[in-house]
């Protein structure tokens, strides 16, 4: 199997390459919501109008939602393969079928890590300061990686069960939405009425969020958002990756 991956690694990122368009979310919607909510809500929701401070809060959290934007495009990917024809070449080929699945992953993930450097980039340019942050910094990528992956085999779980890519993108919109909005990315939950406050501290997003700017910042709490997100992970990826694998093969 680990041959076949490789393989189909090798294969994904030739076609990055033949088609560099496919690689615009990765490289374009860091810089997209970076400048957006930096000068566009910066000024109001940073403390005392202070955008900088609001750069360094945001950053962490940006790299959970493009970790979440990557796979949603995994799942309209993974159905629009089926739709085309291009997994029944993947059926006539002695490979096993699990490959197919965990070759994407592993590509996807790289365009993850590749989002988020571009983010990061962007955030030096808006003045976020990485003196002596690396080794944390470093540690949330990882974090937000590992998390990442999960959500991928949630969406590749849904692109190989509903029947359309819209029917995938209106879902993603309707989950997606108020778990973003109802986290710590955006803003501080204490500045949230109490029953949305609730919500936001059961949110595997807050957990993410919370992990990755306590690892970065060095502000707030780190063991405990660090323990729920690997909880979320290693939990999501349980029970979703048998379910996508198991539907991958009665499609193939």
């Amino acid at each position: 199997m680990a041959r076949h991956t490789g393989a189909l690694v090798r294969r994904n990122l030739l076609q990055i390459r033949q088609n560099p368009e496919s690689m615009a979310d990765a490289l374009l919607m860091p810089i997209v919501l970076t400048v957006l909510f930096v000068f566009v809500f910066g000024g109001s929701i940073g403390a005392g109008g202070d955008r900088a401070q609001y750069t360094a809060f945001l950053v962490p959290g940006l790299m959970v939602i493009l970790g979440m934007t990557i796979a949603m495009a995994v799942g309209t990917g993974v159905n629009d393969d089926f739709r085309t024809g291009l997994m029944d070449r993947f059926r006539t080929m002695p490979i096993a079928r699990s490959s197919v699945l965990v070759a994407k992953v592993v590509v996807e993930t790289g365009r993850m890590l590749v989002a988020i450097a571009v983010l990061l980039i962007v955030a030096a340019a808006l003045g976020f300061d990485f003196s002596g942050r690396w080794p944390g910094l470093l540690a949330a990528i990882g974090l937000t990686a590992v998390f990442g992956t999960s959500l991928i085999w949630i969406f590749m779980l849904l692109g190989l069960t509903l029947r359309t890519a819209q029917a995938i993108q209106a879902l993603s919109v309707v989950v997606l939405t108020p778990l973003q909005f109802g986290s710590s990315i955006f803003v501080p939950p204490s500045t949230m009425p109490d029953w949305l406050q609730a919500f936001t501290r059961i949110n595997p997003l807050t957990h993410m969020a919370d992990a990755a700017r306590g690892l970065a910042l060095g502000e707030g709490p780190v063991a405990g958002p660090v323990l729920w997100t690997l909880v979320w992970s290693l939990g999501l990826t349980a029970v979703t990756a048998p379910l996508a694998i198991a539907k991958f093969r009665a499609k193939t």
